[in-house]
């Protein structure tokens, strides 16, 4: 991922076109605050869900967002995520709900088949819960269509069946700006405002607006070992396995999930400018160069939005 930073790039690079992702954005989050009942968004403290906090505090003023920010807690987070969640939350004045997959396994619902399993396919049943407690009728996700060709095929609003499952093939055709929102009782609809954005996007907004993220987006020392081409951080979470041994690396995260399958790319991106030139140059998208969850099979992702996953 190191890429030479030439600042001739960056004058050259157009983002007249973030006006108009961004009006979007806007657009759909006052449709779902008009058209449902008990919306939140989905807030992970991560630079996706930052992006349209940003939007959300465009379309409704800053205190003002109609809608709670829920995050599903998996127990492996970075503690330097979720510090900034929580201060971020404050500083705009957000309801923030939290539950916890800890307490799904407290509950049976949740049962790992051994004690350092990743627990990150598990928040769909956490989520589930949530949305049951709390009758949520509409979840707002960060999720990008260049992210996963899983995620490629889903619609903007989202329908999710009574068991919280996505139907590939029973979604409802979406013209223009005409949202089908209607719903039976138990459904929901999963919504992704920022769906048409790129990576690409994501950064150079982050650049334009100085949106705030945590410190892991950028380059910092940080011990890590290889495996199967990727660098997983050294962590009492992901100790090193007979034979290995960490080394010292320059990184940063592409993408910030769980500590059991989330990797960094080596990088000396230092800024939101440094990591748009690095972002052009990438041939691997976020997802497929730095998780582990999504290289168990081809189907992974899918299986897991079936089964309710974001």
């Amino acid at each position: 991922m190191n890429a030479r930073v030439d600042p001739q790039v960056l004058t050259r690079l157009s983002n007249r076109h973030l006006d108009a992702l961004e009006e979007e954005t806007i657009f759909i989050l006052r449709e779902v605050a008009a058209a449902f009942e008990r919306p939140a968004l989905l807030f992970s403290g991560g630079k996706d869900s930052l992006v349209m906090l940003r939007c959300a505090e465009k379309a409704f003023g800053t205190g003002r967002i109609p809608f709670p920010l829920l995050m599903i807690d998996t127990g492996h987070n970075f503690p330097e995520v979720t510090a900034f969640r929580d201060q971020r939350a404050q500083e705009l004045g957000a309801e923030l709900i939290v539950r916890h997959v800890e307490d799904s396994m407290a509950r049976g619902t949740v049962r790992l088949g051994r004690p350092d399993e990743p627990r990150n396919p598990h928040q769909a049943v956490t989520l589930l819960e949530a949305i049951e407690e709390l009758r949520f009728d509409a979840l707002i996700g960060g999720a990008r269509r260049d992210e996963e060709k899983a995620r490629a095929k889903e619609r903007i609003f989202s329908h999710r069946d009574g068991f919280g499952q996505w139907q590939p093939k029973a979604q409802r055709p979406e013209l223009w700006t005409l949202f089908n929102t209607r719903l039976h009782p138990g459904e929901h609809f999963r919504v992704f405002p920022i769906s048409n954005w790129t990576e690409l996007d994501v950064w150079q907004y982050i650049a334009r607006e100085h949106v705030a993220l945590p410190a892991l987006y950028y380059a910092h020392p940080r011990e890590v070992v290889e495996r199967r081409g990727l660098l997983v951080p050294v962590t009492p979470l992901t100790p090193l396995k007979p034979g290995e041994q960490a080394v010292t690396r320059t990184v940063r995260f592409r993408t910030v999930g769980d500590i059991t399958c989330t990797c960094p790319v080596e990088s000396a991106a230092a800024s939101a400018a440094e990591i748009v030139i690095e972002t052009l140059a990438a041939e691997v998208s976020e997802r497929g160069a730095t998780r582990m969850d999504d290289k168990t099979s081809d189907a992974s992702m899918e299986k897991r939005k079936k089964e309710g996953y974001f």
